[in-house]
């Protein structure tokens, strides 16, 4: 799959970030966003299935996004990717319309120097619980020839 090898654009990151760098970016030019949802694919044609990129190729996603404002317009957020930073910036070629009217037209949204964010996970400090191992052995007893020792079923 190209979109797992390192250095390489997937559809999928390239949607995710569209959308939350987007949606921040029509909040700071004062739209009241109520929902903005982003597809992303590759090639020409806009974000339809198609195949992946080549390791020689650049990779490049159409994003096409469409939403609703608070107050029932219209969102479109439409354009090409070429970088994205997991929820943090994309670079590319994005139009944003809301209303029929042109908000941004730009090359990038977000700070592609920021640092991803980490894992979730922390390991608990001192004073809080800890999770415990429980060990189960069953161990099955065969008693040879004692007729009052067999084995019960279900056990």
């Amino acid at each position: 799959m190209a979109a797992c090898r390192p250095g390489d654009l997937s559809s999928a990151t390239a949607a995710y970030t569209t959308d939350t760098t987007a949606t921040a970016q029509l909040e700071r030019e004062h739209v009241d966003v109520n929902w903005l949802t982003c597809t992303g694919g590759y090639g020409k044609g806009g974000p339809a299935v198609g195949k992946s990129p080549s390791p020689s190729e650049t990779t490049v996603v159409s994003v096409d996004c469409r939403g609703e404002t608070r107050d029932r317009r219209k969102i479109t957020v439409t354009g090409r990717v070429t970088k994205a930073v997991d929820g943090a910036c994309v670079r590319g070629d994005l139009t944003a319309e809301v209303g029929g009217r042109r908000v941004f037209h730009v090359r990038g949204l977000g700070d592609c120097d920021a640092t991803p964010p980490g894992p979730t996970y922390r390991p608990p400090t001192v004073g809080q619980p800890r999770p415990t191992v429980t060990v189960t052995v069953t161990r099955t007893v065969w008693c040879g020839n004692d007729p009052g020792c067999r084995p019960v079923e279900g056990k």
